[in-house]
């Protein structure tokens, strides 16, 4: 399982505290915002949305909320500030890069409160492209293994425009080119397939290895970044061990 999967894991089991910091839905309205208005009030053309939809709904957002969001996203509401998509780069410690994708209606505040985290956790903010490079944007579809076939998924993966397939512990990953995102999730919808987790994702070209200790220290200061409320997801080369895995999901 890649580092991004496991983390994705992690925050999962933490989901709950989240929640009761209400960051969970701010998080998902936002979303939900910004799908709407890239491409329209319809989940049904719009697929974008409908994901994000079909995880507020998963989360327990409640109905008004949702709709409330939608009509943020189209214009027919007008409430709430302009909200904006920023993606910011930098170092955790020992070297680590990240990409921090925020959702915002202040970037003065947002940057301010991103260089605080890392700063304070012996990071540091980096000029634009001084590490995107060692990303790729992808296609990134994430869903249980059990009762799977995985002929048939590499199958369907492939047909679908996917460059890679992973089969590895109890999850199946399928990655693939950002236009193929919709022929990906359409093939998967068909096949009855549910992803727990899909999405455009910056997942790196290689991986570094940490040991236990400090790939906790790096695994906290992505933490505390994603407790930063404008803070949507961010991404990293960190390779997360099952060891340390086991031990911040405690």
């Amino acid at each position: 399982m890649s580092g991004h999967s496991k983390w994705s894991t992690i925050k999962r089991k933490k989901g709950a505290n989240d929640a009761k910091r209400g960051q969970l839905f701010t998080r998902l309205a936002r979303e939900i915002v910004l799908a709407a208005r890239e491409g329209g009030g319809d989940p049904e053309t719009n697929f974008r949305l409908r994901l994000a939809v079909d995880r507020a709904r998963a989360n327990n957002m409640p109905k008004d909320n949702i709709e409330r969001a939608i009509k943020r996203g189209t214009g027919e509401d007008k409430s709430g500030a302009e909200l904006e998509e920023i993606t910011y780069e930098g170092y955790a410690p020992h070297g680590v890069a990240l990409i921090i994708s925020v959702v915002t209606d202040n970037r003065n505040r947002t940057v301010a409160e991103v260089r605080h985290v890392l700063n304070r956790y012996g990071g540091s903010m980096g000029e634009s492209g001084s590490v995107a490079w060692q990303f790729n944007r992808s296609a990134y579809f994430a869903f249980p293994a059990e009762g799977k076939d995985q002929d048939e998924i590499f199958e369907l993966a492939v047909e679908a425009g996917a460059d890679d397939v992973k089969f590895e512990d109890d999850t199946i990953e399928i990655i693939g080119p950002v236009e193929a995102f919709k022929t990906i999730a359409d093939a998967l919808k068909e096949a009855s397939i549910e992803p727990e987790e899909a999405g455009l994702k910056y997942l790196p070209t290689n991986e570094m290895e940490l040991s236990v200790d400090d790939t906790l220290q790096v695994l906290r200061v992505i933490e505390a970044l994603e407790d930063l409320d404008d803070v949507q997801e961010v991404f990293s080369n960190l390779s997360v061990s099952e060891e340390a895995m086991e031990r911040m999901a405690a």
